[in-house]
């Protein structure tokens, strides 16, 4: 039965730990306290989060390494029941989440939307390769075929994104006097924000350049290119999900691929993932990579071409696990995935590994229908209409809209991970994380956790001091 997902929170005691830049956790807090939540805290560390955020809240100015210890404090004194978090590999949020598991201890996850650009994630016990939806395919083709459900335009956020990373990280700088360790997981630097200046700046430029190109696309290069989108160089995704060590891992991996097995007479387009503009550019590394291949003639390096049109033209695109898989599934465009994603099953991805991928993508064109069935359950389940950065009219005080359905996925009683589609070794560090996790699953940690939105612990308002 549905409910709205705020509700769920009614009678208990939140702590929400780290959120996305900008005001969105203050507006989840008020959606929580309306809903009739006991109590709404929040744990602040670094001076973004303090900027953002002021009310019943703590500032935490000690060290990662001390941080496990002083949230054990803090759940045990005022019996906290449920954690709400924005990224569930973020440093201070594994930890958090290790201690919540051990404990029984229900939490929260939001991420960026599974399904975009018009949703975000709302996800019990983990996202992504953590994610509890079910991976077996039988489970998906047995649904009823129903209509997907409405969902409002979100239309453009990145002007709110940028002003709000601007801020935030400015706050960050100057409030280092009171947080002395900033633990966070990027650099807090007073002139992170200009990157997001050089990225509307390269927005202008790389429209301007590269739209000549979309015609080609449409006509002569129509159906002979593949489309490889990036993510984010720090992304999660690709550190703790996948086998690659990084994205120029990865770009790496796929070009001496294609340079090996593709046909001579397609293209390889490179696509740069939109919120790392400002960061990174990686034309130098493909230059160099296109000459020593001997691809340079093949290789096209695109920024904000229509990704629509991409994906209609495109003969396949590879991704580690990238919701552009997802929309390209929506085109029906063949897609391989070489990551652990949540949509990485027979009937919608390749399953014939990368080298054939090239010659026989055609072969495996995923399956509308299932793509439907699969996609209005993940809505169905983890997925809000609306923006981290944009509050949706006729949205509630968090500002997004929707439900979420709050009984576990059938089938999927706990978190499981997915095999690597390429065998690569884990960065240092990651094989600990995921070991941990898969164990926790093993065990029924999460499933014991997961019957209501916190029966354990509780939470008042004084903080141990930081």
């Amino acid at each position: 039965m549905d409910r709205q997902v705020w509700n769920s929170f009614a009678g208990l005691r939140v702590l929400l730990l780290q959120g996305p830049v900008g005001p969105f956790f203050a507006r989840v807090a008020d959606a929580m306290r309306e809903a009739s939540a006991a109590s709404v805290q929040k744990i602040n560390f670094c001076g973004g989060d303090w900027l953002y955020y002021r009310k019943d809240s703590t500032n935490y100015c000690r060290t990662l390494a001390d941080w496990p210890a002083y949230l054990a404090q803090y759940l045990d004194q005022y019996r906290i029941d449920v954690l709400v978090l924005f990224g569930d590999c973020r440093p201070v949020h594994a930890a958090a989440i290790d201690l919540a598991t051990r404990r029984g201890l229900t939490y929260w996850v939001f991420e960026e939307g599974y399904i975009r650009p018009n949703y975000v994630t709302f996800e019990r016990h983990g996202v992504n390769g953590f994610s509890g939806l079910p991976r077996d395919v039988s489970h998906y083709a047995s649904l009823p075929t129903t209509m997907a459900p409405p969902e409002q335009e979100v239309g453009n956020t990145f002007n709110r994104a940028a002003l709000s990373a601007m801020a935030y990280y400015m706050a960050g700088s100057l409030g280092k006097p009171w947080f002395r360790h900033r633990v966070h997981h990027r650099s807090l630097n007073m002139f992170e924000g200009l990157v997001w200046w050089r990225s509307y700046y390269r927005k202008l430029i790389y429209r301007a350049e590269q739209a000549p190109l979309l015609a080609s696309i449409r006509g002569r290069w129509s159906k002979k290119f593949f489309l490889v989108a990036l993510q984010t160089a720090g992304d999660s995704q690709v550190s703790t999900h996948s086998g690659f060590k990084s994205v120029v891992h990865f770009i790496e991996e796929v070009t001496a691929s294609f340079a090996e097995h593709a046909p001579p007479d397609t293209l390889l387009l490179i696509k740069h993932h939109p919120m790392d503009r400002g960061y990174h550019d990686y034309s130098r590394l493909l230059r160099r990579l296109g000459s020593q291949l001997g691809i340079a003639a093949r290789i096209r390096y695109i920024h904000d071409l229509n990704l629509p049109t991409l994906l209609s033209h495109a003969r396949g695109v590879i991704v580690i696990n990238s919701t552009v898989g997802l929309s390209a599934l929506h085109h029906q465009t063949p897609v391989i995935t070489l990551g652990k994603a949540i949509y990485n099953m027979p009937g919608l991805t390749f399953q014939g590994g990368l080298t054939l991928f090239w010659t026989d993508a055609q072969t495996q064109v995923p399956d509308l229908q299932l793509y439907w069935k699969f996609r209005n359950f993940v809505v169905d389940y983890t997925q809000l209409n609306g923006s981290f950065y944009k509050p949706m009219a006729g949205g509630d005080a968090s500002g997004l809209i929707g439900r979420i359905v709050l009984s576990q996925p059938p089938d999927q009683q706990q978190a499981q991970q997915l095999p690597l589609p390429l065998p690569l070794p884990l960065p240092a560090g990651v094989a600990d994380l995921t070991a941990h996790r898969l164990g926790v699953a093993e065990r029924g940690g999460p499933e014991s956790a997961q019957t209501q939105v916190g029966q354990h612990f509780m939470v008042s308002r004084q903080l141990p001091k930081a």
